[in-house]
């Protein structure tokens, strides 16, 4: 019996470390900005995501990351496209998120309803020996 109440509590460890990543971005986030070496503030949740981007590990309702950039201002496509590629271009980080159970990586501005979304698994460069074989 002890043994099955310590394997939930190992479950509900990877929650732990979706919030902790979530709150680790939002501090290393105000620290840059504070201090200067980045001219926008940045802040990270946890939201529903595209269903149609779901893979194996993806959390049911936790499904998306959102980076909101709290400029003030609307951002443009290109502004949003360049926050973008600095995520997707860290493999290991698109992997940890993925691992972590997101499938959705959005990023917006803190003004318009306008954003963009990419689908994590097609920049984890996941399968490839698996994939050779065929």
């Amino acid at each position: 019996m002890w043994y099955r109440l310590i394997l939930i509590s190992e479950w509900f460890g990877e929650m732990n470390e979706r919030y902790k990543l979530i709150r680790d971005f939002n501090r290393e986030s105000k620290l840059a900005f504070i201090s200067g070496s980045v001219p926008t503030l940045l802040e990270a949740k946890i939201t529903k995501g595209d269903s149609a981007f779901r893979h194996e590990f993806s959390k049911f309702l936790g499904g998306g990351l959102r980076i909101k950039a709290l400029t003030g201002t609307e951002l443009s496509r290109q502004e949003m496209e360049e926050i973008g590629a600095i995520v997707l271009a860290n493999e290991g980080m698109v992997r940890k998120l993925i691992v972590l159970g997101w499938d959705t990586l959005e990023i917006h501005d803190s003004i318009g309803a306008f954003g963009l979304k990419w689908k994590l698994k097609n920049y984890a460069h996941t399968g490839g020996l698996l994939n050779a074989r065929k």
